[in-house]
C-alpha cells in the first residue's frame, strides 16, 4: 500500500483513519477538504485539480476522500488501495451530528479558516444534511468503481463498521 484513497460518506471518519494509517504506512497524509477550501466562506481553491494530480502522480500518497467529480478517476486510476468505510446510516449520523454540533458550539476553525455555523444547519450541503440525503448515492458509487474493470488493479478493503475499521488498522504491521 503506497498510494491509497480512504473513502466513505462524510462523517464516516475518513480523516481520522486516514492519519492513523498514514502514520502506520509512513505515507504522507493529504486531506481532500483542505486542498479543496482554500478562503473563508468555503471558496473552492482555484488549483484544486492541479495540487491533486500533483499528489498523485507521486510514488507515495494517503488521501481522504473522493473529491469532486473532476479527479475522481485520476485517483482511483493512480490508487494501489482504497480503504472503503462502508458504514450503516444510524453509525454516519450520529458521528457527523456529534461533530457537527462540537464545531458550531466551539466554533472550530477548520479548512480554509471557515467554521460550520449554526444558520448554515438549513442549508442542503451542510454535512449533516449532506450524510443523510447522499448516503445511498455514495455507496452505489464507490461500489461501482470498486468492480470497475478500468480499476481492477486497485485493492479494495470495505470495512462494514467502525469496530471492523478499528481491527483491520490494528492488524495491519506494514505495507
Amino acid at each position: 500500500m503506497e498510494r491509497v484513497l480512504v473513502l466513505g460518506i462524510t462523517g464516516a471518519g475518513k480523516s481520522t483513519l486516514a492519519r492513523a494509517l498514514g502514520r502506520r504506512l509512513g505515507l504522507p497524509f493529504h486531506e481532500l477538504d483542505v486542498l479543496h477550501f482554500a478562503g473563508p466562506r468555503w471558496q473552492v481553491s482555484a488549483t484544486f485539480a492541479e495540487d491533486t494530480a500533483r499528489i498523485a502522480a507521486g510514488e507515495r500518497w494517503l488521501l481522504d476522500g473522493q473529491g469532486p467529480e473532476a479527479v475522481r478517476d485520476l485517483m482511483w486510476e493512480r490508487a494501489d488501495a482504497v480503504v472503503w468505510l462502508d458504514f450503516p446510516r444510524r453509525v454516519v449520523m450520529l458521528r457527523v451530528l456529534r461533530r457537527s454540533l462540537r464545531r458550531s458550539l466551539l466554533r472550530e476553525r477548520l479548512f480554509g479558516g471557515n467554521r460550520e455555523r449554526w444558520r448554515e444547519w438549513l442549508r442542503g450541503d451542510h454535512p449533516v444534511w449532506w450524510a443523510w440525503s447522499r448516503h445511498a448515492e455514495r455507496r452505489a458509487e464507490i461500489g461501482r468503481r470498486a468492480t470497475d474493470p478500468r480499476f481492477a488493479p486497485v485493492r479494495v478493503v470495505r470495512l462494514s463498521s467502525p469496530r471492523e475499521a478499528e481491527a483491520w488498522l490494528n492488524g495491519r504491521t506494514g505495507p
